[in-house]
């Protein structure tokens, strides 16, 4: 489960599990709840603050929890919008906020990375990737408004349309992330970049984000239905 620290101004939020590598991170009932139970936490704090969101090990996160999605596709729906919640929370939040994007992100692990107001990604592994199209998933609208929204039109295409895996250095070169930096650094530049914006913890910065990202609010916000999450036959 997710868990919390504190590095002066910077919270840093983990997703995995506490002295454990390597964890997948998928986004379960538990997690979500756990996810929004701790930024509750950050939330409530008062002060310049700033919070930083990463993992360790092989993933940042792998993204859905398909095995439960696929073995519960009747209750799909409501499961989607309760990811969906997530990345609201994170678009939105009160704090400046820094994802440190350590492994692999995948699908709605890459959309959690995208939801942050900055992302540094780790120079020698790890990718950035939508592979819904490769596994016969559509997006719902609120995930297209997230992205069409937080990528440029082309980066967005060839994200969506080929599962393309950005390695760090295609990922800076094409908006998705700010900035890299080497695996054993990673952390500490996200926190310094953190700790850089924490007197930004102002009562307008929420006010400003929910303005700044207004559509991809609106499409997340969408309940998700049989009827606008088609799966369509040529």
């Amino acid at each position: 489960m997710p868990y919390l620290e504190r590095d002066g101004n910077v919270f840093v939020l983990s997703l995995g599990n506490e002295g454990q590598t390597d964890s997948e991170n998928r986004f379960s009932h538990e997690w979500i709840d756990e996810t929004h139970a701790l930024l509750d936490t950050v939330a409530a704090s008062e002060g310049p603050a700033a919070l930083v969101t990463t993992a360790t090990g092989k993933f940042f996160s792998n993204g859905l929890d398909t095995d439960w999605l696929f073995a519960n596709l009747d209750r799909m729906h409501g499961y989607l919008d309760r990811v969906h919640s997530v990345f609201s929370r994170i678009l939105a939040f009160g704090l400046p906020t820094v994802a440190a994007v350590n492994g692999h992100a995948f699908g709605a692990g890459a959309m959690l990375a995208t939801s942050h107001d900055f992302r540094v990604m780790r120079a020698d592994r790890g990718f950035w990737c939508l592979p819904e199209v490769h596994l016969g998933m559509p997006f719902t609208v609120g995930m297209n408004a997230l992205l069409s929204s937080r990528l440029t039109n082309q980066v967005a295409l060839t994200a969506m349309t080929t599962g393309h895996r950005f390695g760090a250095a295609e990922a800076l070169a094409s908006g998705i992330v700010d900035d890299i930096a080497d695996a054993e650094v990673l952390r500490a530049a996200a926190v310094e970049r953190a700790a850089g914006l924490a007197a930004n913890r102002t009562p307008s910065l929420p006010a400003i984000k929910r303005s700044l990202h207004a559509t991809a609010l609106s499409g997340l916000a969408v309940p998700t239905t049989p009827d606008n999450l088609a799966f369509a036959s040529n």
